[in-house]
């Protein structure tokens, strides 16, 4: 099902992304090397009901994963990049760390991720990975207006992919978000432009192109739910949900304040 918010929803789509960034940015700052990765799935829990909203991760449970995902977070380090289950895991200096997060208020969701590096260690290749996450999804961005084809968001999150020299996974990428977490059209992290859906006014989706660094092969780990490269390499991920309107594309899930 392809969802086309009222402007009353998209209100409400507005406040959950604003949420989505709060919290995201509120772990970044509380993270330090010897954080527990299960303390991050406390405190964002404890956000998430402070808030009043309602987890779209706790009780999913899709085909591609083992049961409900049981946790309130995805929390995914070094070769981990999509779905990571939290667990009894201690962040060391110089890990990269993804947090992939989808909270619903007011019946709309909204779903965003960060990578950044955890204390003062910076291996080698780890910046580059989350940077050009970050620049395919600006770019994938740039192209959202009414009118354009998913496609050309595709074709632009790839351009920039490739161009930094990574495999891209076509497995998972980017969807639809609204009442539900994942709906169509789904955004593959790269295509050809002119192709797929016209954009509308109206319309939510949730960019996020992820990398690993010398591969596109996924292996899935033995929790059922993690997925991690393939060769051990390291992996980045980065992610908002947009709203298309009238004027282009508004970012629902960036940061009000600095991370």
């Amino acid at each position: 099902m392809i969802e086309i918010l009222s402007p009353g929803q998209l209100a409400q789509a507005r406040v959950s992304g604003a949420l989505v960034a709060d919290i995201l940015t509120s772990l970044r700052d509380r993270v330090r090397v010897g954080t527990n990765l299960l303390e991050v799935d406390g405190w964002t829990r404890s956000m998430i009901e402070d808030a009043g909203a309602t987890s779209c991760y706790v009780d999913y449970a899709p085909s591609f994963g083992r049961g409900p995902f049981g946790h309130y977070i995805c929390t995914a380090v070094n070769d981990a990049v999509l779905h990571g289950r939290p667990h009894d895991y201690a962040l060391a200096d110089g890990d990269l760390l993804t947090l992939d997060l989808a909270v619903s208020t007011g019946g709309i969701a909204a779903d965003s991720a960060i990578s950044f590096l955890v204390g003062s260690a910076r291996p080698a290749g780890s910046a580059e990975l989350i940077d050009a996450t970050e620049r395919a999804l600006a770019a994938g961005i740039a192209a959202a207006r009414p009118g354009a084809r998913i496609g050309d968001l595709s074709h632009a999150i790839g351009t920039v992919l490739t161009a930094a020299g990574y495999a891209i996974n076509m497995e998972f990428g980017g969807h639809g978000i609204g009442s539900a977490m994942h709906q169509d059209p789904h955004v593959a992290n790269n295509g050809r432009p002119g192709r797929g859906y016209k954009l509308r006014p109206g319309l939510l989706l949730a960019l996020e192109p992820w990398v690993m660094a010398d591969t596109d092969r996924l292996i899935t780990d033995a929790d059922g739910w993690t997925l991690r490269s393939a060769t051990g390499s390291r992996t980045a991920h980065s992610e908002h949900t947009i709203a298309i309107t009238d004027d282009g594309a508004e970012i629902l899930t960036q940061s009000r304040r600095p991370s």
